[in-house]
């Protein structure tokens, strides 16, 4: 269970701290109080903190204060919290609190009157006690996962205690982080190290706020480079919502240019707590394929592996490369040059089943011209169009070819 903002500011004895601006990021999670003794504080913060600026060992001026907003921004701080009085920091500037709101950066202004011991002391109880109740809610979902919890009274009384509800279906997602031995050969040790802790909080920040926009969270289970994440899942809407949601969240997470990047992997719906391990298998099984197919934007859903699934059994990429060779090479080296169009029509005919009539209208061409271009294929390729075995090469081979990194694997040279 975590602290967030909002709870900070209905903690007891703490009622004097108003939030001034920046509500839109009031749910982020709080992992400590930190206070700002220096100019900046990009190079002592890692997310997560909530940063006191009391102003009484450096000076505050509007621009230093506008600036503390913007780094705490980019460093992923839960938010910032001003102290006010006569002595030091008399108010907060309205180009502060302007841009505390724009950039969604909770501002919080707290009186001299009250003392940060009394505050630090509430937020440090208050940590302490959701990190209490937070780990012991996630050995329960741990337990679920690995099927280690299976009686179903000890279940219910546990999960009863714990606030959890394992009445509605679910689904399992796996969150894995890659990129870092990259990102670590690409810069200091130290940089590095700095931004791949940044990145792994700024996961888990986005990953807890996408569950908390599908209903009341479950906690997730934090291992190494993974995230395991379990969702509500009663329905096919609800299915829809989460491969969205997941989809989201990578697109935010892989906007830069750094080595880093995630991939996801769907499970099927879970109706019970005892299908969980089924699921994590089933999301584990779909993340390999994400990570082997890096075109499918990084998530795959489990009900999607079909054959899939086999061409990820295979760990050697070559043998697959060379499968594509031997059955398009020459077509698609053809293509290179031509904005894959003999490819594309081959597409077409295929998933129109061998129907030219079809594939003609799925493509906008006429059927003289989709005539021309099959057989164009045929003499590129040598294939018998009319063979079931070489239409379940060719179905196969342009499956790898379109989830191929690449879009196209080496392709050989016809001799």
């Amino acid at each position: 269970m975590s602290l967030s903002v909002r709870d900070v500011l209905l903690l007891p004895r703490l009622e004097a701290l108003r939030l001034r601006a920046g509500q839109a990021g009031e749910h982020q999670t709080v992992r400590w109080p930190y206070v700002a003794e220096n100019e900046s504080i990009s190079e002592w913060v890692l997310g997560g903190e909530l940063v006191f600026v009391t102003g009484i060992n450096q000076p505050r001026d509007e621009a230093n204060l506008r600036q503390l907003v913007r780094e705490a921004h980019e460093r992923r701080c839960a938010g910032i919290v001003i102290l006010t009085g006569p002595l030091y920091i008399r108010h907060i500037p309205d180009s502060v609190l302007a841009e505390a709101e724009r950039l969604g950066v909770p501002l919080i202004e707290q009186p001299y009157e009250l003392p940060m011991i009394a505050v630090t002391e509430a937020i440090g109880s208050a940590l302490v006690q959701a990190q209490l109740l937070g780990s012991t809610r996630q050995q329960l979902i741990e337990q679920l996962l690995d099927g280690n919890l299976t009686d179903a009274t000890v279940l219910a009384h546990r999960a009863n205690r714990l606030a959890i509800d394992l009445r509605p279906a679910r689904q399992v997602v796996v969150v894995q982080l890659t990129g870092t031995a990259a990102l670590f050969r690409s810069m200091a040790p130290e940089t590095a190290e700095a931004l791949l802790q940044a990145f792994r909080q700024g996961v888990l920040q986005h990953l807890t706020a996408s569950l908390q926009a599908l209903g009341p969270p479950l906690p997730v289970v934090s291992q190494a480079e993974q995230w395991i994440a379990v969702l509500p899942a009663e329905g096919p809407a609800a299915l829809a919502r989460n491969r969205v949601t997941v989809e989201q969240l990578l697109h935010t997470l892989n906007a830069t240019d750094s080595p880093l990047r995630v991939f996801a992997g769907l499970s099927s719906a879970c109706p019970r707590p005892t299908d969980l391990p089924r699921g994590l298998g089933q999301a584990r099984q779909a993340l390999m394929a994400a990570q082997s197919f890096p075109e499918r934007l990084g998530l795959c859903c489990f009900e999607e592996l079909g054959v899939l699934e086999l061409l990820v059994a295979i760990r050697d990429r070559s043998l697959l490369d060379r499968f594509v060779n031997a059955t398009l090479g020459p077509l698609l080296h053809h293509d290179m040059g031509h904005h894959a169009v003999l490819t594309q029509t081959l597409e077409a005919w295929m998933l129109a089943n061998g129907n030219l009539v079809a594939a003609a209208q799925r493509l906008g061409v006429h059927r003289n011209t989709l005539n021309y271009r099959m057989q164009q294929i045929q003499t590129l390729t040598g294939l018998d169009l009319d063979d079931a075995q070489h239409r379940l090469n060719i179905a196969v081979a342009l499956m790898i070819w379109r989830l191929s990194t690449h879009n196209t694997p080496d392709i050989q040279h016809p001799a």
